[in-house]
């Protein structure tokens, strides 16, 4: 009964993580049909239908834009911190959250092909493949019941056979001491007492343990894979940078792009204002605002034209943009995004905006490394900001460019000769918490990942990670010394109940005294357990002692081979995919280019351009 209850325990969790992950998608969605908008239940969304998305709406199923341009927040789908602009000829993803503009797009995946379906799917297949552990106690308790068993069948048989008069009375009270004293009590209360302490700590530490199993794991954890959105870095962009040249001052300059980014809705230009705040320094209303689409905005403060935006909008103007083109590099070398600045005309300056690390990351990370814990970190970013992010903290391995969808394979292809724990905080981090050996959840982080987890971290910070295996190495140390204890008393007390000083020197064990020392010993490994209460989290290392080395990075091979199938293009002619860097020759016809694999096809082609093209 008790079996079945944990099962049904355990299967509702699931079910409850499945629900949350369903219940990221949009309700209704507007599309296009006869000419007329209207609104339709998610589920009646065909392939090819045109659907349109208002600002602060979520984007109901995969597709591709066709017209329009927004700013999409993805970080709870993809895990990317910053929100990415899209315009025509963009994917968009179902159940990410369209933020300042309107657009249409074309649905390209519907129902279970979605990406937010593939997420589910693959929470259900992680979730359900894992094995329950078997405890070290149980196999004991398992084998050592019926030797005791047959120990104290073997005392009554030769006591009873060659013991002194009355022998079925002298051969009852040994068999009897034998059963007393080799009470598997302690060995019951040696596993669940110190578990009970040890999650009770977890918690006093703001560690959330959901089940004993993973309490027992995470001491044998060699390799540990970090998330960067969200677990090393805060998850939201923040002002890093201002850099000035031609002599303007930094304080001054930051507060006339602050005060010009007042009127936009431009996540980058809210963090600017943001950091310009955080200085306390006083903002003006912006006056003849303009934001030009993909490049920045055009705006007056105080009387001063300003520019801001990338390097296209100051070319656009004519102003010379070389000054602040070495600094951009400089800024972009670290994973920093960039923002050009022009003030009357003339270059002013640079000012950037990245997702910040966490301000315990990298003592955690070297504190880690110090448990002899390999660390990982797994980013669907680029390779540089990737390299960035990772020299900050002083991790050596990292993941790059790694699609949602594949985080879990990426786990399991460490798993194939490591212990493997993740820590992770998004909706896209969920399949791999779920997949790992021991899944940790940033507890600022979605409801889904920290229900597909086994541990969650209240904090959200990386310390956590810490206290969590230093308490499961003090609890699974806990363990085998009441297994040791229970065991070695069963041991040397035994043998004696049985009878075996009674030749040499007369001495036996009364039932009684068998049972004070059964009851002794149940004491002892209770105040073994009792002993883990003084456990106290481990000291932090020292910023001496983070790696400063050039780390490693690998790109995710499903991610290189989704590039390399995108890059190809088929002939117009013939209908084979080719390289367009290898193609024979190529073709402009109404603004687009095409490719061909001969010179054949290209002479083709260009006879009857338009039954080609279309």
């Amino acid at each position: 009964m008790l079996g079945r209850l944990l099962e049904a325990i355990a299967k509702g969790g699931t079910s409850e993580a499945i629900r949350k992950l369903i219940g990221l998608q949009a309700k209704t969605a507007r599309v296009v049909r006869n000419d007329a908008e209207i609104d339709i239940p998610i589920e009646q969304v065909q392939m090819g239908d045109i659907v349109i998305v208002r600002p602060g709406e979520k984007v109901p199923v995969d597709g591709e834009i066709i017209g329009g341009r927004s700013t999409l927040d993805e970080s709870m789908v993809t895990g990317e911190s910053l929100p990415v602009t899209k315009s025509g000829g963009d994917t968009v993803i179902g159940a990410t959250i369209n933020q300042t503009g309107a657009f249409r797009f074309k649905a390209t995946k519907v129902g279970k092909d979605t990406m937010l379906a593939q997420i589910i799917q693959l929470v259900e297949q992680a979730q359900g493949s894992k094995a329950p552990i078997q405890r070290l106690a149980d196999l004991i308790a398992s084998r050592f019941v019926p030797i005791v068993v047959f120990i104290a069948i073997a005392t009554f048989i030769v006591w009873f056979d060659f013991g002194p008069t009355p022998a079925l009375i002298f051969a009852l009270v040994n068999a009897v001491a034998v059963l007393i004293i080799a009470c598997p009590c302690a060995l019951g209360l040696a596993t669940p007492l110190s578990i009970m302490v040890g999650t009770g700590k977890g918690a006093q530490n703001g560690i959330l343990i959901r089940s004993a199993e993973a309490l027992e794991i995470a001491h044998k954890l060699d390799t540990l894979v970090l998330d960067k959105t969200g677990t090393i870095t805060r998850g939201k962009p923040s002002l890093t940078d201002v850099a000035p040249v031609d002599g303007n001052d930094a304080d001054e300059l930051l507060r006339l792009v602050a005060s010009a980014e007042r009127s936009s809705e431009h996540p980058l230009g809210q963090a600017i204002v943001r950091g310009a705040e955080d200085k306390s320094i006083a903002l003006t209303e912006p006056g003849d605002f303009e934001s030009v689409t993909g490049k920045g905005i055009r705006v007056s403060v105080d009387g001063k034209k300003l520019l801001v935006g990338n390097r296209r909008l100051l070319d656009d103007a004519g102003i010379a943009t070389a000054t602040l083109e070495k600094e951009a590099e400089r800024l972009a070398a670290d994973g920093k995004t960039s923002m050009f600045i022009a003030l009357d005309g003339k270059p002013a300056g640079v000012v950037a905006v990245a997702d910040t690390v966490k301000e315990d990351s990298a003592t955690a990370i070297a504190t880690l490394r110090r448990l002899g814990i390999d660390v990982v970190m797994i980013t669907g970013d680029n390779r540089h900001t990737a390299e960035a992010i990772a020299k900050q903290v002083g991790i050596e391995r990292v993941l790059a460019e790694v699609l949602p969808q594949d985080k879990a394979l990426e786990v399991k292809r460490l798993q194939e000769n490591k212990l493997v724990g993740m820590v992770g905080d998004g909706i896209n981090d969920a399949p791999a918490l779920a997949q790992a050996d021991v899944g940790i959840a940033i507890g600022t982080g979605t409801d889904v990942a920290i229900e597909s987890s086994d541990i969650t971290l209240i904090s959200g910070e990386l310390r956590g990670v810490i206290t969590a295996i230093t308490l499961s190495r003090a609890t699974m140390r806990n363990i085998r010394q009441n297994l040791l204890f229970a065991f070695l008393y069963n041991t040397i007390g035994i043998p004696i109940a049985a009878g075996v000083l009674y030749p040499p020197f007369g001495i036996l064990l009364s039932p009684m005294i068998a049972a004070a020392a059964m009851a002794l010993s149940s004491l002892s490994v209770v105040t073994n357990a009792n002993r883990l209460r003084g456990y106290k989290p481990m000291a932090m290392a020292k910023p001496t002692d983070i790696f400063a080395g050039k780390p490693g990075v690998e790109i995710s091979e499903r991610r290189v081979e989704k590039e390399e199938e995108m890059a190809k293009v088929k002939d117009p002619v013939c209908g084979m995919e080719i390289d367009p860097k290898q193609a024979v020759a190529s073709e402009k016809y109404q603004g687009k280019t095409y490719h061909f694999c001969s010179t054949a096809c290209h002479d083709k082609f260009k006879a009857e351009p338009k039954k080609y093209a279309s």
